[in-house]
């Protein structure tokens, strides 16, 4: 049984690819409780059994496997693989992607409970899988029937509001973070990251029922959408936008850099945090 309270409060967020030889073991000795697998994950988890083997004590979560393209009886192996290899440190996150680059994504909802029923009948714990979840049905749907829900690219209201629906359930939101000596700089690094993400409607709908004005993607974010979810310029200031999400309800919140120096930014941040005092 995976306990929510392996995760933590602080935990870091980074694509597949970033996870390079050593940078798990770095995050786990700044003090980072759980570990996310960033991107699409292939069925087959490798990358994960990676981040596990060069770690001890940390929790290793994909963020998020998507449903289209890897199959579940596949991802049921892989995760029951890992389990056995590593029991209790990993957690397996799945999502339906966005309709934008998943041609064949339809009746995305009905699809992920029957990706659910595949993981039951596989043997996968409901307390070993959480979801990608931002509307209404899908946060209940990851009460129901997993550990809790991970929503990207949220702001705080959109917290306080997934705690109503989860209840005791997991939540555990990521926002990114920009650090500079330059606010400019950080802001121009964090439109750019961001610019793709404001293309898909799932994020930008969510924002914008969430306090955001339509107006604010304009010119590729305003500087007080651009700050609210990639939080800058300073580890201070990172620190704050991280304990928003906490104070709005998040059992979790992780850390995803996007500037060029990563394992950097991450000490800063953990400095900022405490995570690193003795």
């Amino acid at each position: 049984m995976v306990s929510k309270n392996r995760f933590g409060t602080y935990g870091v967020w980074l694509s597949g690819g970033q996870w390079k030889p050593g940078t798990a073991a770095v995050a786990e000795r700044l003090g980072y409780r759980t570990l996310w697998i960033g991107g699409s994950p292939a069925a087959d988890l490798t990358g994960v059994e990676a981040v596990l083997n060069e770690t001890e004590n940390v929790t290793v979560a994909t963020g998020i496997v998507n449903i289209w393209n890897a199959d579940p009886v596949e991802a049921a192996a892989s995760y029951l693989r890992i389990e056995d290899e590593h029991p209790g440190r990993f957690v397996l996150g799945i999502g339906s992607g966005h309709r934008e680059h998943t041609a064949e994504r339809a009746k995305p909802y009905s699809a992920l409970v029957e990706y659910l029923d595949v993981l039951d009948a596989e043997g996968v714990p409901a307390d070993a899988r959480l979801l990608a979840a931002l509307g209404e049905r899908t946060l209940k749907l990851a009460a129901d029937r997993s550990l809790g829900a991970h929503p990207y690219l949220t702001n705080p209201a959109h917290t306080a509001h997934a705690r109503g629906i989860l209840g005791d359930a997991l939540l555990a939101p990521e926002l990114k973070v920009a650090l500079s000596d330059d606010q400019e700089q950080a802001r121009a690094a964090a439109r750019k990251y961001l610019e793709r993400y404001f293309g898909l409607e799932n994020y930008v709908g969510a924002l914008k029922r969430f306090g955001v004005d339509a107006a604010e993607f304009d010119d590729g974010g305003s500087d007080d959408l651009v700050d609210l979810v990639a939080a800058n310029p300073t580890p201070e200031i990172a620190g704050a936008g991280l304990n928003a999400h906490l104070e709005a309800g998040a059992d979790h919140i992780s850390v995803q850099p996007i500037g060029h120096d990563a394992l950097g930014d991450l000490e800063r941040v953990a400095d900022a945090l405490g995570l690193t005092e003795d």
